[in-house]
């Protein structure tokens, strides 16, 4: 298998427009007290950015196809979309989606918004290589694809969820050219799903008609239909339900008026949530919403989350000079399209205090030219509270440090909070792009957990200078990993971390006495460097508590290899045939 990415080289707003909410002052008499801020509303307009669409929206292929040309190239560019469909039938659509841009249904289930024709992502911009198809999503509709199958050929920070296709999935790009994802959940496929060149894929808590083929690592927990457990041959991973979950929140429509719907916890989970009709959960009413735009400050963003609002972060690019903090149990902090947050000054992006069921979507945070410390913090420093009941959730929400610009972070997300779900993360320090190289987008460590019993289900986390992956936190669950170790290391030393060759993908601390992980992947392309030697991908205390299933190192082309899979064992990688050392239980 040839190597991945590196290896190659305003619109009209459909809801009335409204001026930004911002924090207001009363004049007042000379000797009386400034007076206090007004509260800010709730609920309004999704800007101009949000399109939507219902049946009788006069040429909807038009504007499909207007976005998609903006956004089909532009990989690093500013634009941020949301297309939204009212329920109802659609017919002969082809939604092309480029990057930054987010298709959904606004009924309460999929079937609700039937779409006859295809929302389609394919890698004819990139010469048919489809390993930088990032940063796009779909959700909440019905498909019935034109020619029985729909073509979803994507890579990283690309979900896939609440969708029913009354078809065939296919993952792979015209002419089966390179493809590097990806996550589905909540979703059902009538039809088989062909990943073909698909290289890894994580499908959760869904149903397939079949499952064609395994490239290196295909994961699946709580599926129905999905392929009996085989790794290493096939390289199936399967879990017959998923520990716990929680499905992402979303918009729709409760008739003219838009709600936020909260789906509950499930635990031991199988299948979708719609399936048997309405999904289980609450719903709230978008006046319990501060709507932001991009350009408000993050003081407004505080005001509004200490007045008790939600946050609902309209498409676009906010830069915030502190972090917003989100102090009260149960808050939502929900994005649309992609909306980016950029921490100025060295700041955090995000702060999450040690209470319950905090739920974080749908947005990306993009690491400021200033180092920051942290991007985004979810529990501060020693939180203790149990959360079982009720944890806090983090979906659908990515990180990058680099490739927009130069950027830099230590620690790009910690997890201090027990119980903390990360349902589908891409935490990437980038390796294309502007603003990249070792010290250029210098960016230590990706994800650490602090936290117990901490769940992650899509862990996706590349190209840091240390550690991608440290786990502290006791009792810690992952399914499904996918990593690459940095590319632009420039030489042995700059890796070396004591008397170990290079950092581990992902490091269990050696406190740690109970840990599992399934269904994971490491990859490494030293490109400035390919005599670069690496120990292990995966290092953990050896003790019966701490265990893996399923674990495979892959060198691509030969530019570099290693040693082993987890700590001393297994098989070396060698040459340049990118073929990957498995190891199928530890210890």
């Amino acid at each position: 298998m040839p190597a991945r990415r590196s290896v190659l080289a305003a619109m009209a707003a459909a809801l009335p427009a409204a001026g930004l909410p911002a924090l207001a002052t009363t004049a007042s008499a000379a000797p009386a007290a400034p007076a206090a801020p007004a509260a800010l509303p709730g609920g309004g307009d999704l800007g101009p950015h949000v399109l939507v669409f219902d049946p009788g929206t006069p040429n909807i292929q038009g504007k499909l196809d207007e976005i998609f040309r903006q956004q089909e190239k532009a990989q690093f560019g500013t634009g941020r979309y949301a297309l939204l469909f009212k329920p109802g039938t659609y017919h002969g659509l082809n939604a092309q989606l480029g990057f930054y841009t987010s298709i959904a249904g606004l009924g309460l289930s999929p079937d609700d918004t039937s779409i006859n024709g295809d929302v389609t992502v394919d890698a004819g911009w990139f010469g048919g290589n489809a390993t930088q198809n990032f940063w796009r999503s779909a959700e909440n509709l019905a498909l019935t694809p034109v020619s029985g199958t729909n073509r979803w050929a994507v890579a990283q920070a690309a979900p896939f969820r609440r969708m029913h296709i009354r078809g065939g999935l296919n993952l792979a790009p015209d002419g089966y050219g390179w493809a590097s994802g990806g996550y589905i959940a909540d979703s059902r496929i009538d039809g088989t799903v062909g990943p073909y060149s698909q290289q890894q894929w994580y499908t959760r808590d869904s149903s397939v008609g079949g499952w064609t083929n395994a490239v290196w690592n295909m994961v699946f927990s709580g599926v129905e239909g999905a392929p009996a457990q085989s790794f290493p041959e096939p390289p199936y991973t399967t879990l017959n339900t998923t520990p716990v979950s929680r499905e992402k929140p979303f918009l729709y429509l409760d008739g003219d008026a838009y709600r936020v719907f909260l789906p509950e916890k499930r635990t031991d989970a199988r299948g979708t949530t719609w399936g048997s009709g309405t999904p289980r959960g609450t719903s709230l009413p978008l006046s319990q919403f501060y709507v932001a735009k991009p350009g408000v400050t993050a003081a407004t963003l505080n005001a509004a989350l200490d007045q008790g609002l939600h946050l609902l972060l309209t498409p676009g690019i906010y830069h915030l000079d502190r972090a917003v903090e989100v102090k009260r149990a149960n808050t939502v902090v929900l994005g649309l399209g992609y909306a980016t947050l950029i921490p100025d000054n060295g700041v955090t992006a995000l702060k999450v205090a040690d209470v319950d069921g905090v739920r974080l979507a749908g947005f990306l945070i993009d690491a400021g030219t200033v180092n920051s410390a942290t991007l985004l913090e979810v529990g501060p420093e020693g939180a203790s509270a149990n959360h079982a009941a009720n944890p806090t959730t983090v979906q659908d929400v990515f990180i990058r440090i680099g490739g927009a610009g130069a950027g830099k972070a230590t620690l790009s997300m910690v997890i201090n909070s027990n119980h903390t779900i990360i349902d589908h993360t891409w935490v990437w320090r980038a390796d294309h792009g502007d603003g990249v190289g070792w010290e250029t987008n210098r960016a230590d460590y990706g994800v650490r957990v602090n936290g117990a019993d901490v769940l992650a289900t899509g862990l996706f986390v590349e190209h840091f200078n240390k550690y991608d992956v440290e786990w502290r936190g006791e009792r810690g669950r992952t399914i499904f990993f996918q990593n690459e170790k940095a590319y632009d290391a420039p030489n042995q030393a700059a890796i070396q971390n004591g008397g170990t060759k290079g950092f581990a993908a992902y490091k269990v601390a050696d406190s740690v006495t109970t840990h599992e992980g399934w269904g994971m992947g490491s990859y490494c392309y030293y490109n400035v460097d390919p005599t670069i030697r690496q120990d292990h991908g995966f290092a953990a205390p050896r003790r019966s508590g701490v265990r893996f299933h399923d674990l495979l190192v892959v060198s691509l082309s030969g530019h570099g290899q290693f040693e082993h899979v987890i700590n001393d064992t297994g098989a070396a990688t060698s040459g340049t045939d990118t073929v990957p050392s498995k190891v199928v239980s530890y210890p």
